[in-house]
Order: structure tokens, then sequence, then C-alpha cells
């Protein structure tokens, strides 16, 4: 996958995006079993599995796009539809990558997730990382790209000065996850060592990374977060990290929630700040807008219907190239059969030398050639 940097423009507010690391044996293994598992269950309408090479060519809506093309590191591309709500269909793509380097940190399988919806996404449907990865603890698919920090579980802050400060530097800078910290008052219990995501809604519990900081790390994490990210870390409370270069829409105090109990209880307070920014513009960094281009573009896993309304807009498209061609060769064959004439006229009798008519059409370059090849791009897998 390539590095990531920061665009210009904001996440749309139908798009569900993810970017992770699998660190099991076979990580496409495990999707196919969701996936299957999944639509015989009724969850989802249909999936494809598809080799990403193949996929880039036989791109249905964009032929020969490059935008479809998911680059050399692809390992494996599935499609997946399902519905929410009252029938809004969701398309969701996921790719998996090998990793950029064979360095410490880069292990496991890289993959991208883009989701995106027919209305604006709503929080309370299901997550589209369990509609491809098992929801499971036993399945290690769950790790951010940046640090290999888990979504699923409180990671405990670095001890060392210099790692948590390139560590807040990193999630800030790469990471498409919301980061939370949290600030242990004291050494909680088993009940208290819960996640906070656990009280999140379905598609906002696999968008965040909590962090905590045990009771000794107050001033290394207040100091370090200060210096980095121009945020306080209150002893015994939490705040939510700013991306960098923060949006202008961000209040450090807004985000900062003063007190959390860690006792087992719901955190009403840091859950509403944490929905709140989830909420925001967010900016859309360059790997996540390749990826939904690449979902919006290179889509396969087309309904009859859809089906059916591409090939009409393809017959209208290739109609309207023939008569585009018969109109141009009319115009040449009149402004052929006037140059005779004034030729004519000019050289005072019909004996004067004959211009060259318009050439005859090629055959392979026929409208009927050319519509025979249009529609062979849309025999695919599923049609």
């Amino acid at each position: 996958m390539a590095k990531n940097s920061t665009s210009s423009t904001t996440v749309p507010d139908t798009a569900w995006l993810g970017r992770g690391r699998h660190l099991g044996p076979e990580p496409e293994r495990d999707v196919r079993r969701n996936l299957i598992a999944l639509k015989a269950a009724g969850v989802l309408d249909d999936f494809l599995d598809l080799d990403p090479v193949e996929a880039a060519r036989s791109t249905v809506l964009h032929p020969r796009d490059e935008a479809a093309d998911p680059g050399p590191t692809a390992r494996r591309l599935f499609e997946a539809r399902w519905r929410v709500a009252d029938d809004i269909t969701v398309r969701a793509q996921l790719t998996t990558y090998e990793p950029e380097s064979r360095r410490k940190g880069d292990e496991g399988v890289g993959w991208i997730l883009a989701a995106e919806a027919e209305h604006a996404w709503d929080v309370h449907w299901p997550s589209p990382a369990t509609m491809f990865w098992p929801d499971s603890d036993q399945i290690p698919w769950d790790r951010d790209a940046v640090a290999n920090l888990r979504l699923r579980t409180p990671n405990h802050l670095p001890k060392d000065d210099d790692e948590l400060r390139h560590l807040l530097r990193e999630c800030s800078r790469q990471s498409w996850f919301v980061h939370v910290v949290v600030h242990e008052a004291m050494t909680p219990d088993v009940r208290g060592q819960r996640p906070v995501s656990e009280w999140l809604p379905p598609s906002l519990r696999h968008r965040v990374v909590e962090h905590r900081g045990t009771p000794e790390q107050a001033q290394i994490a207040d100091f370090a977060m200060k210096r980095e990210l121009n945020v306080r870390m209150p002893r015994g409370g939490a705040v939510v990290l700013p991306t960098t270069p923060p949006g202008s829409w961000y209040d450090a105090d807004r985000y900062t929630v003063r007190t959390v109990f860690l006792d087992g209880s719901e955190p009403a307070e840091l859950l509403d700040r944490i929905r709140e920014f989830a909420a925001l513009p967010q900016p859309l960094p360059a790997d996540a807008e390749q990826a939904l281009t690449r979902l919006r573009r290179g889509w396969h896993l087309l309904t009859p219907q859809e089906e059916l309304v591409h090939a009409q807009a393809m017959v209208a498209q290739y109609a309207e190239a023939l008569d585009a061609m018969t109109t141009s060769r009319d115009l040449y064959k009149e402004a052929a059969e006037a140059a005779h004439a004034a030729l004519a006229e000019a050289s005072g009798g019909p004996g004067a030398a004959i211009l060259p008519g318009p050439r005859p059409v090629k055959p392979e370059a026929s409208p009927l050639s050319s519509l025979t090849k249009a529609f062979g791009r849309l025999r695919g897998p599923n049609k």
C-alpha cells in the first residue's frame, strides 16, 4: 500500500473507511468463511471473491479505468452488498495487501475496507468490518496499520517519553481511526479494564483505538500530548486526540473529559464526546480517497436491475456514437460532392480532375463491431 497522506477533502457522510492488519496465517480464508456464513444466514445479499488483476481488467462500470487498479501489492479483493434500515443498500470492498516491508512492525497482511451507503451513514447500522471479518477475539484482524494497535481492547501507552511522542505523532498523522487516551487514576479491576468501545454503536465500535495510561504515567503523558498535539491529559480523565493538522472545529477543552470512572459503569460523557467527534467532517487520507474511488468506479457486484440499466446505458452510448459517425460520413460526402461541382464549374466542363471520394470504413472499425465488443465487456463471473 502507498504511504498515507492527507487530501484537502473530507470523508463523505455516506462512507465508512478502515485500514488495518491481520496477523494470522490465512486472512483471505477468514474473510471467505465469514462471507459464506453471512450470505447463508441472509445477512448479505451477495458477495464476490476476485483476483485483483483480473478485477481491474473486468471492471464493469468503467472498463480499463486505472482508478480501479488496487496496486501491485494487492493480494485479493472482496465485494459484498447488504441492506440496512428501510432497504438502503450498502456496497463494500475489502482489499488485502502484502506488507510494505519485512521490518519489525510491518508483519501481517494489510487490509483496506471502503463501504458506502445510498444515504448518510448511521452509526447504529452493522459494522462493515464484521461483514468481512469474524467478530471474534480469536481472529487477529483488528490491528490498526499504525503501530499494530488493537481496535477492540485498550492499548497501554509506552513508558519511554520518546516512544510515546513518536506514537502520538503517528496516530494523529497516519491512522484512519479515532484515537482516545484514558488515564487510570488507580489500577482498575477486571470491570474497569473493559474497553470503552463496548458501549459504542456497532458502526463506531471498530473505528476507535483506545490508549490507557497507568497511574504513574500522568505527568509523562500530559507532557508528551501537550508538546505533540497541544492537548492536556487530565489525571483520571480522558481526551479524544485531534488529527494533524487539527480541523478548525477541534476544541481541546470540548474533547477533554475531566473524570472517567473505570468501575465497569458506562462512561456516558466520554462516549458522547467520541460520537460527536466521529460525526464531524474528518480529513480524507489520500489512500482512503483512492479506495473510495475504486469502490465507486471499480464495482463488479451488480444486481440484475443494475445490469439492465447499465446495458441500456451502453446501448444508448453506442447508438449516439453510431449516429455521430453516420452524420460525419454524410457531411463529408456532401462536402466532397460540392467540391466536385465547384471544380467542374471552375474548369469549364465535366473533364475536370476527380477528387477522391470518402474512403470505405474498415470492417473491424464498423459500428456493429464496436457494439459487439462493448457487450463483450459485460460478461463476468456473475453474468
